[in-house]
């Protein structure tokens, strides 16, 4: 049997989509013509093609999810869906995919929602080119705008995600792609992990979010070319790390964030030609943090390079340029003569008495910081960088 098409519209004879997929066979295309269709719980549970033209506007009347899928081999195409109920025992979706694979969901637009795209127990599938946009004030009544539970073999790219709890979550998902997305004013975070692996996100922008991405308990994580701006706040980072090994951190920007990156219990990681620019703190090491390496970053203009909490260190800082550093370079090799010890007396007192940040910039504590430099006793002894670039890294 050939597919068909079938056609919904006002005034066609098929008048609403429930109608459609009823009436539907396998991978047949359902065409929804512009409109206002006031519909939820469309139940898609055969493979389709749900085409919407010039976006017509499914609008749930705040009553539940509004298209929940159950079937392999569904396209959701060019679709604007609003108003998904608020739920705090279950958690509604504009969209949600349950263990399904080879889906695709794509140029969909989400407004007025409590959570948007649901992935559940879900494989190979794409989540694409969708715009979603809630109205998050808080995050206890929030939900996020993107997020993958128990799903493998995901690609998430092009998305813009803003004003939702977090913009992408993900929890027990494995071997993600995630790139090209846009996510910002996010009341918690632009993007979250808990307890996935092997992922990959990279080209993203997570700008003025509450924070911009959290990779917690995961391993073999990359985080590639992205981009983390503006997240300000007393407890915000542009990038926080919490129990994460063996991952590769490479060609991001950190860019006026509170921090640039926080970690904690995260070992063998290796950051590569990042660009850290005005930030309050760029790197900010807590406890536990073995075997890490800093090479050909940029740090520069920030308050302090690195804060280090502690005074044994583990970690390799090597050739990177610092915009602070005053060495000079006799033998013209582009390398310092003089090592470079980022880790200021201040920082160490600030994370002890943060009010004395009022005395950021005073001569009294550039006095206390050269003499630190001089006869290290508080900061690290061997955390520093001896061979400092000359140059930023391009």
């Amino acid at each position: 049997m050939r597919a068909k098409q079938i056609t919904v519209c006002p005034s066609c004879e098929v008048k609403t989509i429930q109608q459609g997929v009823q009436q539907a066979t396998d991978f047949d295309t359902i065409l929804v013509k512009k409109g206002v269709y006031k519909e939820f719980n469309i139940l898609i549970d055969k493979p389709l093609l749900l085409l919407g033209e010039n976006y017509p506007q499914i609008d749930g009347e705040d009553q539940g999810e509004i298209i929940t899928i159950t079937s392999d081999d569904v396209v959701v195409d060019g679709l604007f869906l609003v108003n998904v109920g608020t739920s705090y025992t279950r958690d509604h979706a504009a969209i949600r995919v349950i263990q399904s694979e080879r889906f695709v969901i794509r140029n969909v637009v989400l407004e007025r929602l409590f959570f948007g795209i649901y992935l559940e127990k879900a494989r190979n599938g794409k989540v694409i080119n969708n715009k979603i946009v809630g109205d998050a004030v808080e995050e206890f009544n929030s939900g996020n705008g993107i997020q993958l539970w128990y799903c493998k073999d995901i690609e998430v790219r092009g998305n813009i995600v803003e004003r939702v709890r977090d913009g992408i979550y993900l929890e027990f998902s494995d071997r993600i792609e995630i790139r090209d997305n846009f996510s910002s004013n996010n009341v918690r975070y632009g993007l979250h992990f808990m307890f996935s692996n092997d992922d990959v996100y990279s080209n993203n922008t997570f700008k003025n979010n509450g924070a911009g991405v959290a990779v917690m308990f995961s391993k073999r994580i990359k985080m590639l070319d992205n981009t983390f701006a503006k997240n300000w706040g007393p407890t915000s980072y542009g990038l926080l790390l919490k129990e994460i090994n063996d991952a590769e951190i490479r060609g991001n920007v950190f860019e006026e964030n509170s921090t640039g990156i926080a970690l904690e219990g995260s070992n063998r990681i290796n950051y590569d030609a990042n660009h850290f620019l005005n930030n309050g703190w760029a790197v900010k090491v807590r406890g536990a943090c073995y075997s890490n390496k800093f090479t050909n970053n940029n740090f520069m203009y920030n308050s302090f390079d690195v804060s280090y909490d502690g005074n044994l260190n583990d970690n390799l800082f090597e050739r990177n340029y610092w915009s602070d550093y005053t060495g000079y370079d006799l033998d013209d090799n582009g390398l310092g003569d003089v090592p470079y010890r980022p880790v200021k007396l201040f920082s160490y007192i600030v994370n002890r008495s943060p009010e004395t940040i009022v005395l950021l910039r005073s001569l009294f504590m550039d006095i206390i910081d050269f003499s630190e430099k001089v006869s290290p006793v508080f900061t690290p002894d061997n955390l520093l960088d001896r061979q400092p670039l000359m140059q930023q890294v391009k």
